[in-house]
This record gives C-alpha cells, structure tokens and sequence, in this order.
C-alpha cells in the first residue's frame, strides 16, 4: 500500500481560497494518474480534477472549472488542489487519489481533508 498524505484542507470564508497538497511516499512508485475527489455531506463521492505524468489535466464538474486549479510534481510525487472563489457548496472531505503506473483505476487512497466554507 502506497500512503497518500494529504494536507492543507481547513475553514475558509466563502470567496477565500485553499491550496490542499498531497504527497504519495515510496521511491519506485509513479503513479499514472494523481487526482482529488469530494464527498460532501449526504451526497455521493464527486470527482473533481486529475493530472496525468505527462501533464493531461482533467476537470469534474463545470462548477469548479475556473476556480480549481490541479498541478502536479513528478518529482516529488505530489499533487495539488489550488481552490479560489470558495463557495459553501465546496464544503466536503477532499480526498487525494493515484493509480497504478499503467491503469486508470485509482487504487491509492488519502484519509481525506476537511474543507468548510463559511457564508
């Protein structure tokens, strides 16, 4: 098992922003896809955007298209989630995910960050 560590979730005031990184240990592991999904309470997990090793960046809803922003270091095996114009609605547990070095599938999981976006 790979651990993804997450950081930088937290309170913010609606229209404030967030940056959340998370960091996938292990020297041999690269990962095809580095991604963030949501699940806000009593609703279903969302996806919310993705960066591939060769930089393909893909985003989930219209709602945050604009306002988050994904990147990714190969490097340091790390991916972030720069989050502006926060909205009430984005309040959720953001949780980091990776896939495999050659499948779509994402097998790695974060325990989540907690993100609360005041009115």
């Amino acid at each position: 098992q790979v651990p993804l560590v997450e950081s930088g979730g937290g309170l913010v005031q609606a229209g404030g922003s967030l940056r959340l990184s998370c960091a996938a240990s292990g020297r041999t592991f690269y990962p095809n896809l580095m991604g963030w999904f949501r699940r806000a309470p009593g609703k279903e997990r969302e996806f919310v955007a993705s960066a591939s090793r060769s930089a393909g960046i893909t985003y989930g809803a219209d709602s945050m298209k604009g306002r988050f922003t994904i990147s990714r270091d190969n490097a340091k095996n790390t991916v972030y989630l720069q989050m502006n114009s926060l909205r009430p609605e984005d309040t959720a547990v953001y949780y980091c995910a990776a896939t495999g070095p050659t499948t779509n599938t994402y097998s790695y999981w974060g325990q989540g960050t907690q993100v609360t976006v005041s009115s």
